[in-house]
């Protein structure tokens, strides 16, 4: 019998592709690293940039001050912080943004988003933690300057979501404020079909970071400001891993 070298060589091939896995990641389950109880409200809130609700008067300021990507910067470059509350229809947040230069390089909402002045607020629904890179398992939404906002949908798609995070800006000198609605959704959410927000409840917990790119007039950002300490040298890991979120306790 005549042996085909060729054919059989490449079976070997093919068996041994089949044979090898891909490598996995694998995640711990979450720690709470940092534990913020959040206060219901029954002010109406008005998403007008001017934090006019007394709410907005009574609940204290978290700060946005750990550097994830970047050089060193002082307060005179930025300073962020943030107040939240929560309806049953909704999680709401007050920034405030000290930022000396306001920067917005691309019109197109879908291009290289992370590299103009935005706000980012990541949320995991159900606080489960793990990785969430091209999945809804949790959102990092990035709240342009112009109120788009950008995540990454399933198949690594950029993709609006500005039903999800209603914002209204305004901008006083170097100061900016952002009032926002937050809607929350579970990693049930599919693109494109009819998803429902989940309402919300005393005793709720929330996988929730809040971080601030900052380009004063460079190609790419040039820091990467968050709200929640993250050890190691990595610390730009909240679009991956939900784990380094902290945790908020929705509190009546």
């Amino acid at each position: 019998m005549k042996i085909n070298f060729s054919l059989l060589f490449f079976l070997i091939i093919l068996t041994a592709c089949k044979n090898t896995k891909e490598p996995t990641i694998t995640f711990e389950p979450k720690k709470e690293t940092q534990l913020i109880l959040v206060n219901k409200t029954t002010d109406f809130i008005t998403i007008d940039g001017h934090a006019d609700e007394v709410i907005w008067q009574t609940e204290p300021w978290f700060n946005i001050d750990q550097l994830w990507l970047g050089q060193p910067y002082d307060s005179t470059d930025f300073n962020g912080r943030y107040k939240l509350t929560w309806k049953d229809d909704a999680l709401y947040a007050l920034v405030e943004v000290y930022d000396d230069t306001l920067y917005d390089q691309y019109s197109d909402p879908l291009k290289l988003w992370w590299n103009d002045d935005c706000v980012e607020v990541f949320i995991d629904e159900d606080n489960s933690g793990g990785e969430h890179q091209y999945n809804h398992n949790a959102f990092a939404y990035h709240v342009a300057l112009d109120g788009n906002v950008v995540d990454i949908a399933p198949g690594e798609i950029p993709t609006l979501y500005n039903d999800h995070v209603i914002s209204k800006r305004t901008t006083v000198g170097n100061i900016s404020l952002w009032e926002m609605k937050i809607k929350l959704f579970d990693d049930t959410f599919i693109d494109g079909q009819q998803n429902t927000p989940k309402n919300l409840k005393a005793n709720k917990k929330i996988g929730f970071a809040m971080a601030y790119c900052d380009n004063d007039s460079s190609k790419e950002r040039e820091n990467f400001i968050g709200s929640i300490f993250i050890p190691g040298k990595d610390k730009n890991q909240g679009y991956v891993n939900a784990n380094i979120f902290g945790t908020l306790l929705l509190i009546e």
